[in-house]
């Protein structure tokens, strides 16, 4: 039997910052191999001033920050960890954490030589040692693309094509972070089930990354009526209201036209549109978005 190389040791595969395009809100996402140490981690996490709020989507922890440095009141069981500096630096965000025993061992260690860190300063950990480390991200910016009418009566799936081409487009520049499909008031013409989907990414070079998602959903699309818009912000939630006027009833492409943000592009404007549109402020609103509003529930 082969012994373990660092038994003592659970490196996260990656983590990465999104960061508002004023530069006060960071999103911290870290992709977790142990669900347990994750789960422990946004427990203990939670509890730093610096930390907004935290939850989870698939196998990512996402932590909300502001900005700052303060000390943290370290206690056995009570608060063995936390976030005690986050700073946004030119391009990068810097992210101290710090904890005791096998809080510090998460601290450091685990997180100082995860994917997508581009350097560090870490304590050395295990024990009952109090431990630490520093990481520095890339700063990142968050893009949305939603699609919709991408299939016929015949062949096709929008939420298949979209995440497959979401997979294909992610490159050392852009990660794909989630899927989320949004069910649609079911107008006469759709082709079944009535739902667009959203692709969210982070992203260092929006304007290739929503080229490559374009040019692969001209080539495999199967409708003539394909939408596809591109949100490139921090928050798409002032498009909310539009996006629950088209869960709970048709509507017309004039009143997307009656939308102003400089965020929001329509790539490709067949009547999938409508519903592309609709999908970017519902990205991992999963309750929400998949609710059926058609009068009859």
């Amino acid at each position: 039997m082969e012994g373990i190389p660092d038994p003592y040791s659970v490196q996260y595969p990656w983590i990465l910052a999104l960061v508002d395009e004023q530069g006060q809100s960071i999103e911290l996402i870290e992709n977790f191999d142990c669900i347990g140490g994750a789960m422990w981690a946004q427990q203990s996490y939670r509890k730093s001033p610096l930390v907004t709020g935290v939850h989870t989507i698939g196998t990512q922890s996402r932590f909300h920050l502001r900005q700052g440095s303060v000390d943290l009141a370290l206690a056995g069981s009570r608060f063995p960890a936390g976030i005690s500096l986050v700073r946004v630096e030119d391009g990068e965000v810097a992210v101290r954490y710090i904890g005791m025993g096998g809080g510090g061992v998460g601290a450091s260690a685990c997180r100082a030589y995860a994917g997508g860190v581009l350097r560090c300063e870490s304590d050395p950990s295990g024990g009952g040692k109090v431990a630490g480390s520093t990481i520095w991200l890339p700063r990142m910016q968050r893009v949305l693309i939603g699609v919709d009418d991408t299939d016929t009566p015949e062949e096709g799936a929008t939420w298949t094509l979209a995440h497959n081409i979401a997979k294909t487009v992610q490159d050392d520049q852009s990660r794909y972070l989630s899927h989320t499909i949004v069910q649609l008031f079911p107008v006469p013409f759709r082709t079944k089930n009535c739902v667009s989907t959203v692709c969210e990414f982070a992203t260092r070079d929006p304007e290739a990354l929503a080229t490559r998602f374009r040019t692969l959903l001209e080539r495999h699309t199967l409708s003539d009526e394909t939408g596809m818009a591109v949100f490139r912000g921090f928050d798409p939630t002032p498009l909310l209201p539009y996006a629950r006027r088209v869960k709970r009833g048709q509507i017309d492409v004039g009143e997307l036209a009656r939308i102003h943000d400089e965020r929001l592009t329509c790539v490709l404007n067949g009547r999938g549109i409508i519903g592309a549109v609709a999908a970017l402020p519902l990205f991992c609103r999963f309750d929400e978005a998949l609710e059926l509003c058609d009068g009859t529930h």
